[in-house]
């Protein structure tokens, strides 16, 4: 990405690897977030985004990247010329992939799922290039956001008409280093506590936001498996018949991903995780519940 932009600006969240002198090193400005408040990607965005506007006032479009992603050569003068040629874009992304999905299971089950449709999105993920002037008409991200920060703001940039695009281009690689089940699972309740967070900041009609992602993750997370079991006895074991329909979502899935041209591993292990996952994702949903019914916020939920 150097030589591609005018300015770079490294958020550091008191890490201890000489991320902060490689960064200064490379050219960067760095920005130290004060540890004694809550840590949340949003907030660092927030802080980034502040800096670097302050060193380019003129600024016309700020290109976020994860800590753990890459930007690839050719994005941002792509990304940029979508921009310009759009005046009511406010988001442009592109395709994200694993650097090593070789490296385990659950980084080929993460490869899978970066393979998303291209053309007019609802959301963005945490790669984009984003016009300054959206991005500010909304106030940027809310750094009160755990996780799914990105479609949270996506849903304030579509009320205010803008539109978000996801383009036929390589942008990021990605490094999910998971070689755990734990970290997987851990990821998992993330994605759930993010779909009951949104579904309770944006779920009023007409966005609907992550009402039906909650739902279903209730349903067959929670209710179903209770159900199933909790039924069994005086139904002599024919509610545990309820349990039939994990292989069968699963093989739907699976038939999904294959038609997508993906290979026959990839996608069995991919079906196998969203089925699976419906249950750590439950604990994400009743996990944020449960600190909203006490009066408290989560923390950072982290899976690395």
């Amino acid at each position: 990405m150097r030589g591609a932009v005018g300015r770079v600006v490294y958020v550091d969240s008191a890490s201890t690897d000489g991320s902060v002198e490689r960064a200064r090193g490379l050219g960067a400005d760095v920005v130290e977030l004060d540890m004694a408040r809550p840590f949340t990607a949003a907030r660092a965005r927030n802080e980034g985004f502040a800096r670097l506007t302050e060193l380019a006032p003129a600024l016309r479009y700020v290109q976020f990247v994860d800590g753990d992603c890459e930007v690839v050569d050719g994005w941002i003068a792509t990304a940029r010329a979508r921009l310009e040629g759009s005046p009511r874009l406010g988001v442009v992304c592109g395709r994200r992939r694993e650097r090593h999905p070789e490296a385990s299971v659950f980084n080929r089950i993460i490869d899978v799922e970066w393979d998303t449709p291209v053309g007019e999105a609802l959301a963005c993920g945490g790669d984009a290039m984003m016009r300054v002037e959206a991005f500010r008409s909304v106030g940027g991200f809310d750094p009160s956001v755990i996780a799914g920060e990105e479609p949270e703001l996506c849903v304030r940039l579509r009320g205010r008409g803008w539109r978000i695009e996801r383009l036929d281009a390589e942008m990021t690689l990605h490094d999910a280093a998971m070689t755990h089940p734990r970290q997987f699972w851990l990821r998992a309740v993330r994605a759930g506590h993010a779909f009951a967070e949104g579904a309770a900041m944006h779920g009023a009609p007409p966005e609907r936001h992550w009402v039906k992602e909650t739902r279903r993750v209730v349903l067959w997370g929670a209710l179903v498996p209770a159900v199933a079991l909790g039924a069994a006895v005086p139904t002599l074991g024919l509610s545990l018949g309820l349990l039939a329909a994990y292989p069968a979502q699963a093989a739907r899935i699976y038939r999904h991903v294959r038609g997508r041209g993906r290979a026959p591993t990839d996608a069995a292990a991919y079906a196998a995780a969203v089925t699976v996952g419906r249950f750590a994702e439950a604990q994400g949903v009743l996990k944020y519940y449960g600190a909203r019914w006490r009066g408290r916020r989560n923390r950072l939920i982290e899976y690395k």
